[in-house]
């Protein structure tokens, strides 16, 4: 009873809470606002390079844009505007010069700016604070004004711009509404909370609350961001078919969204001996968390765009245009070469036929082992396919084209794909990495196992030896026995 009323002589008043956030934010806004005009601008080098044919008409949009921003930027205080409208409108502008160019682009160009608009909004969800109510505005006329010139130019069909990224600028922009929400709600919190803590030291028990109340709404939402991410995942089903029953997958990620994740999917290849084959990746992301999920959605897109790809008719150039996407899209705004290093993924990709027996594999800097039990043998023999030393999305002076490689299976063999989390772990008596030496040996004696028990024994060696450290990484271990 005390502390309630203790709390209420000392609340400080909404009026008092947003006037203060609005100075403290102020500040900040106004130079995210001058950057989003000048890169604005800038960025129609890019379309010149990329559109030529319509250079003029996107450059007439984003000075328009740019020019009514800086308009009210100068003038926001004899108009009596807040830099949140300011900004706001800014970004509405942008979001709808983006549509406009969509609705011109083929294909190709689609996928490319398809990334460029998630920046947009990633930018937003990541510097802008403003409340709820303007994000639910931007995202009905982001939507609006993308059906209105989808209508109005586009030649493509509905599904062809829906899946060559509508749908995953959707999901970016929904990623987007719920991080400025939690970003803005937690920012006021903070602020509130400091008023008060300035006027009375009994509020910090309070504190605590609000505190936990915080970190529930972040994990709430990255357990959202899980679902979505869950989602993109194969399903045991179509992982069933592809491959008789007979796989496991040990999947760990670090937190509650991974950087690491696998892909799989039926595919038939072109030409005059066409295949039906299965194929399968394991991809480890650059980060874990957050950062590494939001690759691992790029990576996911790209790869399900290359099974329709022309160019694309086996492993090592499913790679090639992998990492030709990732690096026109990921690094196109990178402005070091230290950056553009930092934005890629170590990928296995295979591809199985089950009529002939024949393996075919391509990796950028992830192996693959292959045990085979042999009669006069109580080890089974290992061979191991080396990835080329390549990761996508590294952007240097020289790409090289990704290597093919065909193995004959024979019954029994046991293939595994895997992300380095698992080797890199610490622990043990003497609390080191458990290294690929230590690895190899721990599936030479799951491959003696029959598939259904392997990936439990997986999942017990890797606790038993991590013990009480903290996980490193993400794991990822996909095991198919022929």
């Amino acid at each position: 009873m005390y502390i309630s009323a203790l709390m209420k002589e000392t609340d400080i008043s909404e009026n008092l809470v947003k006037q203060a956030f609005d100075k403290a934010t102020e500040k900040s806004h106004i130079i995210v606002c001058w950057v989003g005009i000048v890169l604005n601008l800038v960025w129609f080098l890019g379309d010149y390079l990329s559109i030529p044919e319509y250079w003029i008409p996107f450059l007439n949009f984003r000075i328009a844009v740019s020019v009514v921003s800086i308009l009210l930027l100068v003038f926001r205080t004899q108009l009596k505007q807040s830099i949140y409208t300011c900004i706001f409108l800014l970004v509405l502008g942008i979001s709808v010069q983006n549509a406009y160019m969509w609705s011109v682009m083929d294909i190709p160009h689609l996928q490319k700016h398809a990334f460029a608009y998630m920046v947009l909004f990633i930018g937003v969800g990541m510097l802008v604070l403003w409340e709820l109510k303007l994000s639910i505005i931007l995202v009905a006329i982001t939507i609006i004004s993308n059906v209105f010139f989808y209508a109005l130019n586009s030649k493509l069909t509905i599904e062809e711009f829906i899946t060559n990224g509508a749908l995953l600028v959707l999901t970016v922009v929904i990623f987007s509404v719920f991080l400025i929400r939690n970003r803005y709600q937690l920012t006021y919190k903070e602020l509130k909370s400091r008023l008060e803590l300035e006027k009375s030291k009994e509020l910090i028990e309070s504190q605590k609350v609000e505190v936990e109340e915080k970190n529930e709404e972040v994990k709430s939402s990255i357990r959202y961001a899980k679902r979505i991410q869950d989602a993109l995942l194969p399903s045991d089903e179509s992982l069933n078919k592809l491959f008789d029953n007979n796989y496991f997958v040990y999947y760990n990620p670090k937190d509650i969204v991974s950087g690491d994740f696998y892909w799989a999917s039926p595919v038939r290849t072109s030409g005059e001996n066409p295949m039906h084959m299965s194929l399968t990746a394991v991809v480890d992301c650059t980060g874990h968390g957050v950062p590494g999920a939001f690759i691992s959605l790029v990576a996911s897109s790209f790869l399900k765009q290359s099974l329709t790809e022309p160019s694309v008719n086996n492993t090592a150039e499913a790679l090639d245009y992998l990492n030709h996407c990732v690096i026109n899209t990921l690094n196109q705004t990178s402005t070091s070469n230290e950056a553009r290093l930092r934005d890629g993924m170590d990928i296995a990709l295979v591809a199985i036929n089950y009529k002939s027996n024949t393996l075919y594999y391509s990796g950028a800097n992830n192996p693959i082992y292959i045990y085979r039990t042999l009669e006069n043998k109580t080890t089974p023999e290992l061979h191991v396919l080396n990835p080329d030393k390549q990761a996508i999305g590294s952007s240097s002076d020289f790409v090289k084209k990704y290597t093919l490689q065909q193995f004959d299976l024979h019954a029994g063999d046991n293939i595994y794909l895997f992300t380095d989390g698992y080797a890199d772990q610490f622990g043990g008596s003497k609390n080191k990495k458990l290294t690929y030496k230590k690895f190899k040996e721990i599936l030479g004696l799951a491959s003696q196992l029959p598939i259904e028990l392997q990936r439990d024994y997986l999942q017990k060696t890797y606790i038993d030896w991590r013990g009480a450290n903290e996980q490193i990484d993400d794991v990822c271990v996909m095991g198919i026995k022929i």
